[in-house]
Order: C-alpha cells, then sequence, then structure tokens
C-alpha cells in the first residue's frame, strides 16, 4: 500500500526527534561510560554503593539485551574494534540502532522524493546502510593518516626525554601531555592502562589494535625487541623516526601528484548517478522505462558493474604502496 507524504513525515519528524533525544543522552554520558567501560575491562570492579549500582544499571537497560545478543555473535569483537578505530564513543549495539535508524530514513526519504516507488526507496534504504559504515571508515582513515604524520615527531620526543634520564613510562607521559591528539589520546590511554596493572607490551599491543599502522607496528617491535635482549632505545627510535619522516614526505609527494587522478575518478563514477537522480526528481516518467523493461534493468546493472570497476581501477592505479 502506498505511504501518503502526511504518512512519511511524521514517521520523519518521529525518526528525527528520537536521533536528537538519543544523541543528546550520548553526549552527556559518553564520558563517563567511556571511562566505566575501560575500568570494566582492565580492572575488577566492586561497586560498594548500592544507590550508583542500580543508578549504572538503570542507564544500561536500554541496551543491555541487545548488548548481550550481539556480544554472543562472531562479528561483535571486530565491529567493536572498528569503531575504537574511529574513536567512535559508541557500543555495537549503539551503533547497530543507529544505523537501522538511518535504513529507515533514508527508505522514507526516497520514498516521498520518489513518489511512493518502491524501488527508489529501497536505493535510500540501501544508501542509509552503508552509510555509517563509510563514514566510520573515512574516520578511521583521518585518525592513522594525524597518527602517522604525528609519529616521527612523537619518536624523536621518545629518544629526547630517554636519553634525559627518564624511563619508558616517563617518556610516554610526555607525550600524553605535549603533544596534540591523536597522538595525546592514544598514549594516556596507554599510561592509564599500565597504571591499571598491564604491562607495557600488554598495552602497547592494545595501541595497534586501536591504530592498525604498520609504522607503529615497527614500533612497537623494536621497544619489544630491546625490553627483552637490551640495548639503547634512545638510538633505535632516532633511526626508525628518520625512515617514517622519510616514509611521510614521499606520500605527500604521491598523493600531490595523483590529487587530479583520484578527483577525476570520483567525479566520473558520481556523475552518472547525480544526473539520474536530478532526471529521475524533475521527469519521472523519462527514467521509468529502465526498471520497468528487462532491457532497462540490465542496462542499469551494466552500467553499475561498470561504474564501480572503473572507480576502483582508478582507485588501484593511484595507491601507490611506499
Amino acid at each position: 500500500m502506498p505511504i501518503d507524504a502526511t504518512t512519511g513525515l511524521s514517521l520523519l519528524g518521529f525518526l528525527s526527534v528520537f536521533l536528537v533525544f538519543f544523541g543528546l543522552d550520548r553526549l552527556v554520558g559518553s564520558q563517563s561510560a567511556g571511562i566505566e567501560s575501560r575500568l570494566d575491562r582492565y580492572a575488577t570492579r566492586v561497586v560498594a554503593d548500592s544507590e550508583a549500582g542500580a543508578q549504572k544499571a538503570s542507564r544500561q537497560d536500554a541496551f543491555a539485551g541487545l548488548n548481550r545478543a550481539i556480544s554472543a555473535r562472531r562479528g561483535s569483537r571486530q565491529l567493536e574494534t572498528e569503531l575504537a578505530r574511529a574513536d567512535l564513543k559508541l557500543t555495537p549495539s549503539e551503533f547497530i540502532v543507529f544505523n537501522i535508524t538511518t535504513v529507515l530514513v533514508g527508505f522514507l526519504i526516497m520514498l516521498l522524493i520518489g513518489r511512493n516507488n518502491f524501488a527508489f526507496a529501497l536505493l535510500g534504504g540501501v544508501v542509509g546502510f552503508y552509510a555509517p559504515r563509510l563514514y566510520v571508515k573515512r574516520l578511521q582513515s583521518q585518525r592513522l593518516r594525524a597518527f602517522n604524520n604525528q609519529l616521527g615527531d612523537t619518536l624523536t620526543l621518545l629518544a629526547n626525554t630517554l636519553r634525559s634520564g627518564y624511563s619508558l613510562l616517563q617518556a610516554m607521559e610526555t607525550v600524553a601531555r605535549e603533544l596534540p591528539s591523536p597522538m595525546s589520546v592514544e598514549f594516556a590511554r596507554v599510561v592509564r592502562e599500565i597504571g591499571l596493572g598491564l604491562t607495557i607490551e600488554e598495552a602497547l599491543a592494545h595501541l595497534l589494535e586501536r591504530i592498525n599502522s604498520d609504522d607503529l607496528d615497527l614500533v612497537i617491535t623494536a621497544i619489544n625487541v630491546q625490553h627483552e635482549v637490551g640495548g639503547n632505545l634512545a638510538e633505535i627510535l632516532d633511526t626508525i623516526s628518520h625512515t617514517i619522516r622519510e616514509r611521510v614526505r614521499i606520500k605527500g609527494q604521491i598523493q600531490a601528484m595523483t590529487a587530479t587522478q583520484r578527483l577525476s575518478g570520483n567525479v566520473v563514477a558520481l556523475l552518472p548517478i547525480a544526473l539520474g537522480i536530478f532526471m529521475f526528481i524533475f521527469n519521472p516518467g523519462y527514467l521509468s522505462k529502465m526498471w520497468q523493461e528487462s532491457c532497462g534493468i540490465l542496462m542499469l546493472i551494466f552500467g553499475a558493474v561498470t561504474i564501480t570497476a572503473g572507480y576502483f581501477a582508478v582507485r588501484k592505479i593511484t595507491d601507490i604502496e611506499v
């Protein structure tokens, strides 16, 4: 049964209000919830105050059942790691609820724009499903790039601090205090985990899990080997710092040289999709035959496959390993 404009707008308004209050709740409770989650992970705590325990339980009741159901699945740990790499203060259950909401919102918006066309609305649902995941990937990429750009300066600061007579833990505290985010945030977590009883190797392994960087893997391997066999860690970090600085410089040159090609690939891939949406909005009968006839469906499938293949081919050509 087709959905009229009034019903669609009502559902869209309800979902918008739900997202606003859900976001405010997350904004208010994100800091305390993040601290409690990390403490629960690395230390065994007993809540002595029954009233405090009851308040904590009431806050978690909304997602407790969903959290248990998702934790039993195989991909829950991977989803939690992906959210941590993007530095999003969300649990897997909260992200799944938000993803379902974006699917419904995208479905309703495209249903209204497409004048109750189910195929068009289904396309909006697919976009709503993948949009949060692409956003998470983009946050991960930006955060990883910023971390790698700061890693050379971090190693120089660590080496100079070690030469001054400080221990490795004190050098990490200096990094957490002096450098900007995300480096300061991640090393502050490492120092906090060590303070909760973890070894340096375990805390650095957790850092590598949150930051999937090859350069960081090299640094952590060098630190672990130095702890086992000994040696001048400051000199080792200086050598690695020089290598990483040169790699970052070469990557920057490659990014500048391939910027035009990458932009051309994005424009060529998005232009047919944007033009098709524009024509359907203003003249739906012109393109409606494309999904009403078998020949048109085959043409759409062929176009989607070739556009996707061309996009990834351009990305592969411009993705030069250093």
